[in-house]
C-alpha cells in the first residue's frame, strides 16, 4: 500500500530522503504520525527512523533548511529534534532493545527495521513509511496494523507478556489508546495485561499520572477507567478509586454503586467542560464513600455524612502519591469535592440572602465548576427527578444572580484589614486581630452590617472592646 502523501508533507519528506541517500542510510517515518494521518487525526509531531545514526541524520536535514534550524541533541537516547513549518521532527537510529526485569530502562543495541518495528508497542503504531528511493512512499506493515487499524484493535506486535514486561507502561498505553481511539483491546493483549499488572510497581508515579490525565481528557474516560478495573491496574494506582466499586445489601435495603456513578459523573463533566482539574475532581468527588458508609437501622438505608469533607482530606494524599501538583490545582480539587453537595442542599429550602452570600464567598470565582460538577452529579434515570433537580439548580442559580453584592464577593476582601486593626487599637499581630477581621467577615455574610468600610469599622470597635480593646 502508498501512502497517501499530502502536498505540504512532500517538501518536508524529500528533503529527509535526500539527507539519508547523502548519509547512505534508510530512512522511515514511523508511529504515530503514520497511525493518525491514517485514521484522518491531526498530528504535527514526525517521528524518523533511520538505519544508521540518526543525530547524524538530523543535522544534514537542517543543513538544507534556510533558515537553518536549532537541532536539539539527546545523546544519552541517540535522539536528535528540529522544528519546520509548524511540524516537530524526531530522528533517531534503529534500535534492538533488551530489558532487564526489574527496569523498563533497556539495553540498547543498533539494529534492522525490522528490529525497530519489533520492539514497538501495538501494531499500530508499528508501521512505518519508506522515505527510501526505491520504495518511496509505500507502508511496511509486518504485524497487520493497516488491518488493526481498519478494525478498530490494540493489539501487541511480540507476545504480549513480552512487550508489557519489557516496558509495563505499555499496559496503560494500550487502554489509552483504546480510549482516545474508541478501540477495542485484542483479548489476549488484554489478557496481557490482568497478567502482567504487578509489574506497574517499576514505572514512576509521574508517567502513570500522565497516562490517566491523558485518560482523563478524552470525551467518554469511563471507557478507560472501566478497563483499569476490570484488568486490576486501577486497584494498583488509584485504590481509593477502585474500592468505590461493589453494591451492599442489607435487610433488602441496597445502595447504588458509587464507582459506576463516579464515572457517569466524570462523562457527564466532560460534556460540559474541557477543565482536566474539574474532570479530576469528578472523579474524587465521592472517592470518601467507603469509608463514610453506614447503614440506618431505624431509617433502613444507607447514609454517607461527612463524605465531603473527609473526601477532601484525602485529596493531597493522592496527588502526593500521583505526584501530581500540588499547589492551586490541588487546592481547587479539595475545594469542588468539599462543597459538591452545598448547592443541591440549597435547592431544597427556601434559599436565604445569607446562605448564597456564603456559597458565592466559599466557591469564590469557581462557582461556575462547581455548579457544572453539581448538575454533573444527577444521574437519576427517573425523569420527574432529573427535571425537579435541574429546576432546583435553576431556581438557585437566579437566586444568586439576585444577590447584589454576587459579583463583588467573587473577588471579596474584607473591607477591614489587619493594618487598620492594629492602627486603631495600637496592638501587635497576633490572636485579636484575626478574632476582629472573623467577626467582621461573618457579620457581612450573614447580612448583619453592610458590605462597606463604615459599617465594618464601627462593627470593629464594638469587637475590640469585647476583647478590652481601646480606640487610640
Amino acid at each position: 500500500m502508498i501512502f497517501n502523501i499530502q502536498p505540504h508533507e512532500r517538501t518536508v519528506f524529500d528533503l529527509i530522503a535526500q539527507a539519508a541517500r547523502q548519509c547512505q542510510v534508510e530512512a522511515y517515518v514511523v508511529g504515530g504520525y503514520v497511525r493518525d494521518r491514517l485514521l484522518g487525526r491531526p498530528t504535527k509531531d514526525i517521528d524518523v527512523v533511520c538505519v544508521g545514526d540518526g543525530i547524524q541524520l538530523a543535522e544534514m536535514v537542517a543543513n538544507s533548511l534556510s533558515p537553518r534550524p536549532k537541532v536539539v541533541v539527546y545523546r544519552r537516547f541517540g535522539t536528535a529534534m528540529l522544528r519546520f513549518e509548524g511540524l516537530e521532527i524526531e530522528f533517531v537510529g534503529a534500535r534492538r532493545e533488551s530489558y532487564s526485569p526489574d527496569s523498563r530502562k533497556p539495553a540498547v543495541e543498533q539494529g534492522s527495521l525490522e528490529d525497530d518495528q519489533n520492539r514497538r508497542d501495538f501494531t499500530i503504531n508499528a508501521l512505518a513509511v519508506s522515505l527510501n528511493e526505491h520504495n518511496f512512499g509505500h507502508i511496511i506493515d509486518p504485524f497487520n496494523g493497516l488491518a488493526h487499524l481498519e478494525d478498530k484493535i490494540i493489539k501487541t506486535p511480540l507476545d504480549p507478556g513480552k512487550t508489557f514486561s519489557d516496558d509495563p507502561l505499555r499496559m496503560m498505553r494500550a487502554i489509552r489508546f483504546a480510549t482516545q481511539l474508541g478501540f477495542d483491546i485484542e483479548p489476549r493483549t488484554f489478557d496481557g495485561i490482568k497478567r502482567f499488572k504487578s509489574r506497574i510497581h517499576i514505572i514512576s508515579k509521574e508517567r502513570i499520572a500522565t497516562e490517566l490525565e491523558k485518560i482523563l481528557l478524552t470525551p467518554r474516560p469511563s471507557v478507560g477507567f472501566n478497563l483499569l478495573f476490570d484488568c486490576g491496574l486501577l486497584q494498583l494506582i488509584l485504590p481509593e478509586v477502585a474500592l468505590l466499586q461493589g453494591v451492599e445489601d442489607r435487610e433488602g435495603r441496597a445502595h447504588k454503586d458509587n464507582f459506576y456513578h463516579t464515572l457517569e459523573v466524570l462523562d457527564n463533566v466532560c460534556r460540559k467542560s474541557n477543565s482536566l482539574w474539574l474532570r479530576w475532581a469528578a472523579l474524587l468527588h465521592d472517592i470518601a464513600k467507603p469509608a463514610s458508609k453506614r447503614f440506618n437501622k431505624e431509617s433502613g438505608g444507607w447514609t454517607f455524612h461527612g463524605h465531603e469533607w473527609m473526601g477532601a482530606k484525602m485529596v493531597p494524599k493522592i496527588f502526593r502519591n500521583l505526584r501530581l501538583p500540588l499547589g492551586a490545582e490541588m487546592e481547587f480539587v479539595q475545594k469542588m469535592v468539599l462543597l459538591h453537595l452545598r448547592p443541591i442542599s440549597l435547592t431544597k429550602e427556601e434559599v436565604t440572602d445569607s446562605a448564597v452570600r456564603r456559597l458565592l464567598f466559599d466557591a469564590g470565582p469557581d462557582i461556575e465548576d462547581l455548579m457544572r460538577l453539581c448538575e454533573s452529579d444527577i444521574t437519576t434515570k427517573n425523569p420527574r427527578k432529573m427535571s425537579r433537580y435541574l429546576e432546583g439548580y435553576e431556581y438557585l442559580k437566579e437566586r444568586m444572580s439576585e444577590v447584589t453584592e454576587a459579583d463583588r464577593l467573587r473577588l471579596w476582601q474584607p473591607p477591614i484589614t489587619g493594618q487598620v486593626i492594629m492602627d486603631t487599637f495600637g496592638i501587635e499581630p497576633g490572636r485579636d486581630v484575626g478574632i476582629i477581621k472573623t467577626a467582621i467577615r461573618e457579620a457581612i455574610l450573614d447580612g448583619e452590617i453592610g458590605n462597606d468600610y463604615d459599617s465594618a469599622f464601627q462593627r470593629m470597635v464594638e469587637e475590640g472592646e469585647k476583647l478590652g480593646l481601646v480606640v487610640k
